[in-house]
């Protein structure tokens, strides 16, 4: 087993058992490691503490951090805004498909596509020469099931597999010095003009704090199409970089997640604690 697997166990079995506030112990033989060493793994490959992680997950931090931005959609896209040098949205740039590459259907596009191991799980990434295309978690689905979801989206594209091709996006959000070279990350989705207007609603919810479906409907103007923003948040077709894990019910629950509410939480939890470590 990888220490990508190990701690992607790991924080999977504590986002489970968060109410009995398992051990150090626990957790490390559940890992089957020492208390000691998977103390050190945890801390290189997930920024923080098992026990700080433990601590963060909790319902209702994210009630707070909800309760907290009452003018969420407002918050300024300059370059600089948590400061550091990791990943912020304001670096990344969505471009939607236009009609007639749409009516195309990806003819003479050639889309490049790997698998990697993170510390949040194995990951699916495709790009085109104009930005990250699609990017999911492999919880629920083979590679073959990916490539036949990523055929229906460009269905006369050209797909090519290339680890090195697809690697700078996962150095970006996990290797901030092997990634931060290659500049803005650029996205390249296919969606309707709704589902794309809600796309770049969630780049403005800024890292670490969360957002109810009700507020991004209000934010757009249709205060009344939650549901609608629902399902445009469904089809998300790019994991993390467009950030459908900062946004929760109302109430303050959870909420939907195409990959489980345990995985929500755990990204959630993760992107929290490293915006924490960077204002440090």
């Amino acid at each position: 087993m990888s220490d990508y697997n190990r701690i992607e166990k790991a924080m999977t079995y504590l986002s489970e058992h968060t109410s009995r506030q398992p051990a150090l112990e626990e957790v490390a033989a559940h890992v089957h490691l020492s208390p000691f060493h998977f103390q050190r793994v945890f801390c290189r490959w997930a920024g923080t503490t098992p026990k700080r992680f433990l601590q963060a997950l909790t319902l209702e931090r994210g009630k707070r951090m909800l309760k907290e931005e009452h003018s969420l959609m407002d918050v300024s896209h300059a370059i600089g805004l948590s400061g550091g040098a990791r990943l912020h949205d304001h670096f990344v740039t969505l471009e939607a498909v236009t009609p007639g590459e749409y009516r195309n259907n990806g003819e003479g596009v050639a889309i490049q596509y790997g698998f990697h191991e993170t510390p949040l799980g194995k990951i699916f990434v495709a790009v085109t020469r104009r930005g990250v295309c699609r990017m999911e978690f492999l919880d629920y689905g083979s590679a073959d099931e990916v490539l036949v979801e990523l055929r229906k989206t460009w269905p006369k594209g050209e797909l090519i597999q290339n680890e090195s091709a697809t690697g700078y996006v996962i150095d970006a959000l996990f290797n901030e010095q092997a990634g931060w070279g290659h500049g803005p990350l650029s996205l390249n989705v296919v969606g309707t003009n709704f589902q794309v207007a809600v796309w770049r609603a969630l780049l403005r919810i800024p890292p670490g704090r969360l957002a109810s479906y009700s507020q991004i409907a209000r934010a757009l103007g249709y205060p009344k199409a939650s549901r609608a923003v629902g399902n445009a948040i469904g089809a998300n077709p790019v994991a993390l970089l467009i950030p459908c894990h900062r946004v929760i019910q109302q109430s303050g629950a959870m909420g939907g997640y195409r990959w489980g509410a345990t995985k929500k939480q755990m990204v959630q939890m993760w992107e929290c604690l490293r915006e924490e470590a960077v204002e440090l």
